[in-house]
């Protein structure tokens, strides 16, 4: 279990995704995205959403991500926050969305 103060330290954050780009050297199927979140500024983050979306769809999708992990390499690349997705049956992600548009940076609670 954790506290309420433990999940408060989460920054889950709308954001819209303004750049798709192929991401070669990732282990697995991956794109590289780049985020505004607004007054948070611009993040990047490597996303393997690769089986339901196309590079063009994703652009300026609102997305919910967590941005208070440090960044973290993978590969060549480093990834500044964290996609949110659920898993489907066949361990494929599918993004965590909202349902209307909202602006960029709202806080998720």
């Amino acid at each position: 279990m954790i506290s309420w103060d433990d999940f408060s330290k989460i920054e889950m954050r709308i954001g819209t995704i303004i750049a798709v780009k192929d991401f070669p050297n990732a282990k697995k199927p991956a794109y590289q995205l780049t985020i505004d979140f607004g007054t948070y500024g611009i993040k990047h983050s490597s996303a393997q959403i690769t089986h339901h979306y196309t590079k063009q769809e994703l652009l300026q999708k609102q997305i919910i991500a967590v941005i208070n992990f440090p960044p973290k390499q993978i590969a060549n690349f480093f990834s500044e926050c964290l996609v949110l997705g659920v898993y489907d049956e066949n361990n494929q992600v599918i993004l965590l969305r909202p349902d209307k548009p909202t602006t960029n940076g709202q806080l998720i609670g």
